[in-house]
């Protein structure tokens, strides 16, 4: 064997033994959310939605969040431009309309540090507008928030897919967690050593005031990982969880929205590094293509046959972590060998000075206001 082919079979067969270790420490030691009843005389609980341009979800979303219990549930209206304020009234929550952003201050953590002043329970819930809270979820976060004692617990929704166009980029979400990040090194005290996902974030008050609040984190698209790694940088303990049968959530529902949404958080991932956005990018397209474009060019793979069946499994196993097991989950790792040139326009858009969300444009790293 060439020395570049020996040192391309060492990297990429690393990189798959890796990344399957670390799915099978998750596969067993992830901690994963079961529905049960809201506890009686328990702390006050405040759900917090967030909400800018939510009208399609809404309907869908917020009726079992407010099915929950919870001693209150508000909608920050962020300057919503499709009725958003009016639907979730008519749904039957307290509904605030956001004031205007103040400079220096990114759209989601000022609507979450508005939600924080105007709320009043306990254990304070941000959840994202597309989150579906089925029976018996707010009862499965206070659990598992008093099991791990944390004072952040984070969620990861299970995904809910339904079109092929949702299917080729949105679950990566799970993969980016599961196959990368060993639940053991997770709850580490070291906050580099942190993940977390706004998606739904529950806080004990008196712990997010200490650490500071939204304030913390009021210039970051990453908003969520930022903020669990200061508040553990401050003392603070953070614990996650899937959300598994509890709750879930339709995040995109088109190839072209899960690009421009994954685009945002990209380079922030990559440590605000073009050059490492560009090696992961690279390292992907290696790993997961190489091994069945090269041999049809002519050009042998060693050990391409076993490289192309562990590509393929990879995103099966993660489906099955996640709970996603219908057929059509399973089957999302036949998308394995073209998921790295699918994203490539994620992170073509995520190497921009400026990025926009929701009628918001945003500078990154390198660029001026």
């Amino acid at each position: 064997m060439k020395p570049a082919a020996r040192a391309y079979h060492t990297f990429a067969f690393a990189w798959l033994a890796g990344k399957a270790a670390v799915l099978l420490i998750n596969a067993v030691h992830f901690p994963r959310l079961h529905p049960q009843p809201t506890p009686e005389g328990g702390p006050r609980v405040s759900i917090l939605i967030p909400a800018r341009d939510e009208a399609p979800n809404l309907p869908h979303t917020l009726p079992g969040v407010l099915a929950q219990g919870a001693a209150e549930v508000i909608v920050l209206d962020d300057g919503s431009r499709d009725g958003t304020g009016d639907i979730a009234a008519a749904l039957g929550a307290r509904v605030v309309r956001g004031q205007p952003l103040p400079p220096g201050w990114f759209g989601k953590p000022w609507a979450c540090q508005q939600l924080s002043v105007l709320a009043s329970g306990d254990i304070l819930i941000f959840t994202d507008a597309d989150v579906t809270w089925h029976a018996g979820a707010l009862g499965a976060v206070l659990h598992e928030l008093t099991a791990s004692g944390a004072d952040l617990l984070s969620v990861q929704p299970r995904q809910d897919n339904r079109t092929p166009g949702e299917r080729l980029l949105t679950p990566l979400v799970d993969a980016a967690v599961l196959s990368y990040f060993p639940y053991p090194v997770i709850t580490l005290p070291q906050a580099a050593a942190t993940i977390a996902n706004g998606q739904v974030m529950a806080f004990r008050r008196a712990a997010l005031e200490r650490a500071g609040g939204y304030a913390l984190v009021r210039r970051d698209l990453l908003e969520d990982t930022q903020l669990a790694r200061r508040l553990k940088a401050r003392g603070g303990r953070v614990a996650s969880a899937l959300g598994r049968e509890a709750i879930g959530v339709r995040m995109y529902r088109s190839y072209p929205e899960s690009v421009r949404g994954f685009s945002k958080n990209v380079l922030p991932i990559h440590l605000h590094s073009r050059p490492l956005l560009l090696l992961s990018a690279a390292a992907h397209l290696a790993v997961y293509m190489l091994p069945w474009l090269l041999p049809v060019l002519g050009r042998p793979v060693p050990g391409a046959r076993a490289l192309r069946v562990l590509g393929v499994l990879e995103r099966t196993a993660v489906a099955l972590i996640a709970g996603r097991r219908t057929p059509a989950d399973l089957l999302e790792g036949l998308l394995g060998p073209i998921t790295p040139l699918l994203a490539l326009p994620v992170y073509l858009r995520a190497a921009r000075r400026r990025v926009t969300w929701k009628g918001r444009t945003y500078p990154q790293a390198g660029a001026e206001d």
